[in-house]
């Protein structure tokens, strides 16, 4: 059953706080939004998450355009709005800067299939968008590309994104990636990964079909 708009906005209190909390963002760097309609909803701009309430989300039409009255919303909000009107499979889209995300994002180094887990992203490896100015169309457009209907990507001189059908599925995939760009990092530091092959990926991919308890029952 698809949130009603008031648990939408909890929910984008409780990533953006949980986002703090685990260290993927720091202050009031990151973002989120959720589909709400033919609009969104997403996380006003430069508020701490300890001080967001749903009532700080800023609700957006089709147009952009917010209720009188309403919070400024993220400067990000454009590339928010572009990813969910391309990719209508996707309903929630979460931006962070986690620290080792970051590190590979500011190298222009996509992580490679160095371990299963990899595969959360939905691809063997998490890509690198080419770098556009933040809170641009520009760069929503660069994300979509290099997203290629996955869950995550990293942003060149940026940061890391990562799209999901629910919010809390994309807070797991941010999770993930950012774990595995840390393990990628230390990899780094002793020679390099030993890469899975085409044919392990797949089938990695075939496995998680069935993984997990949601599928079972």
């Amino acid at each position: 059953m698809a949130a009603n708009e008031d648990e939408l906005r909890q929910q984008l209190v409780e990533v953006m706080q949980a986002m703090q909390a685990s260290g993927l963002n720091r202050g009031t760097s990151g973002n989120a939004s959720a589909r709400i309609g033919d609009g969104l909803l997403v996380t006003p701009s430069g508020i701490a998450p300890g001080k967001l309430t749903p009532d700080s989300m800023v609700r957006l039409d089709a147009a952009g355009e917010a209720a009188p009255g309403a919070l400024r919303p993220s400067s990000e909000w454009r590339m928010h709005a572009g990813i969910l009107a391309r990719r209508p499979d996707i309903h929630a889209v979460v931006h962070c800067h986690a620290r080792h995300a970051t590190i590979l994002a500011c190298a222009g180094m996509a992580i490679p299939p160095l371990h299963y887990m990899v595969g959360v992203s939905g691809r063997a490896t998490v890509p690198v968008a080419p770098y556009a100015t933040f809170g641009t169309a520009e760069l929503a457009d660069s994300v979509v590309d290099a997203l290629q209907g996955g869950y995550a990507c990293l942003m060149a001189n940026h940061g890391l994104i990562a799209v999901a059908p629910t919010l809390r599925h994309a807070l797991l995939v941010a999770e993930e990636m950012e774990e595995q760009a840390a393990v990628y990092c230390g990899t780094l530091a002793i020679g390099g990964p030993k890469l899975l092959s085409d044919a392990q990926m797949a089938e990695i991919f075939a496995q998680f079909g069935g993984y997990g308890q949601e599928r079972r029952r």
